[in-house]
């Protein structure tokens, strides 16, 4: 008798933490429960504590989304680069963020990295289609969640179902949107001040924050003047939901345009809106080392997906071949990282699901430590 009704009661807890969690992820307004933007500090970063609690004290993001569109058939070899497919091909999209949940993935990132209003209006659309595509590319990601958790519901074989998961807005770079490589280089040149940058990302970064995304992904972020321009952007208040800080090392010590790692994280230190900070892109051998030194200005969760070590060769647009390790190696590192800090990890580019897999097979110990550890406490 006491064995069925806890058996009822954990069923009516995960019933209750699932509704509760819905309510949580697709709130908008500041005064509900939810993923808070924030009036105060305490507020936007308690939001992503909560996140943690609720993943066992560590959460993983997903891996590469182009090399994965690619091997499901799409031509990228365009300076939309994966925003592309929000035109060609949607349904490969919905498809990658599917495979990256089915491996463990708690949070994903919508297919808006190399998306930008000026990128499509280059291409000839008008300002009201490119930010349709915009919307389109968060709205892709919420429907495979969606699509995720109906599934659950039929078969009880899915990796943590009905766990919260979140869906990221993902805003490259400037650099990003000149398709040239200058988000490895960091280095735009005198005539791009912090009044350009902001002007370049301000209405992007709205369209993206009000089309349901739980919070904003600035990603491979590779100078300390766009930190500075993403802050103040989320500081105007035009944007409603927090977002996550993340950059990229070619060298292990500094971001790629040669700023100070520390003085980066500072920016987003003072931001009350970034509930995260770490860093993308990097080789994964320079990991540890770059966030030991995160951990030291920064009381934020910590957030690390590497590439997979291969080197990006812009002039000809293509990964250089067995630059890189595979996924064994690269899951080898997951222990380290964690115990340097990190909460939250994933993959960028060159990871597979495969790779997501592997990390939260590596995770479920630590996810069980965390757990036992949590409801002792409660004692």
């Amino acid at each position: 008798m006491y064995g069925l009704s806890r058996c009822r009661l954990r069923e009516r807890e995960e019933e209750v933490v699932h509704i509760v969690w819905i309510v949580y992820t697709f709130a908008q307004d500041v005064t509900t429960v939810g993923m808070v933007t924030g009036n105060t500090k305490a507020e936007a970063f308690y939001s992503m504590k909560e996140l943690l609690k609720e993943t066992g004290g560590y959460a993983i993001i997903d891996g590469g989304l182009a090399t994965e569109l690619e091997r499901h058939g799409a031509d990228l070899n365009d300076p939309l680069w994966s925003a592309k497919c929000l035109l060609t091909s949607p349904h490969l999209i919905h498809t990658v963020h599917l495979d990256y949940l089915e491996a463990g993935a708690d949070i994903i990132s919508s297919a808006s990295y190399q998306a930008t209003i000026q990128g499509f209006e280059a291409k000839g659309y008008s300002i009201e289609k490119s930010e349709s595509l915009l919307r389109k590319s968060v709205e892709i990601a919420c429907e495979a969640r969606n699509t995720y958790y109906d599934k659950c519901k039929d078969d009880n074989n899915k990796i943590l179902k009905k766990r919260p998961i979140l869906v990221a807005a993902s805003v490259g770079s400037y650099g990003a949107f000149l398709a040239d490589g200058s988000e490895y280089s960091g280095i735009y040149g005198d005539l791009i001040t912090l009044e350009t940058l902001k002007d370049f990302h301000r209405r992007r970064v709205q369209v993206l924050a009000e089309s349901g995304a739980d919070i904003i992904a600035f990603e491979t972020i590779p100078n300390k003047l766009e930190a500075q321009a993403f802050a103040e952007l989320l500081d105007e208040g035009v944007v409603k939901i927090p977002g996550w800080f993340s950059f990229n090392s070619k060298d292990g010590v500094n971001v790629v345009s040669g700023d100070s790692i520390k003085e980066c994280i500072s920016i987003a230190e003072t931001c009350e809106k970034v509930v995260a900070v770490g860093i993308n892109c990097t080789p994964p051998r320079f990991i540890e080392g770059l966030v030991l030194e995160i951990a030291k200005v920064t009381s934020k969760p910590i957030l690390v997906y590497p590439n997979s070590g291969e080197r990006y060769d812009p002039e000809r647009k293509e990964w250089v071949e067995n630059t890189g390790v595979g996924n064994e190696d690269f899951v080898s590192y997951v222990e380290k990282w964690m115990d340097a800090g990190v909460s939250l990890l994933g993959g960028c580019c060159r990871t597979t699901p495969t790779t997501i897999r592997a990390i939260h097979k590596r995770l479920v110990s630590r996810r069980s430590l965390f757990s036992s550890s949590s409801s002792s406490s409660h004692h």
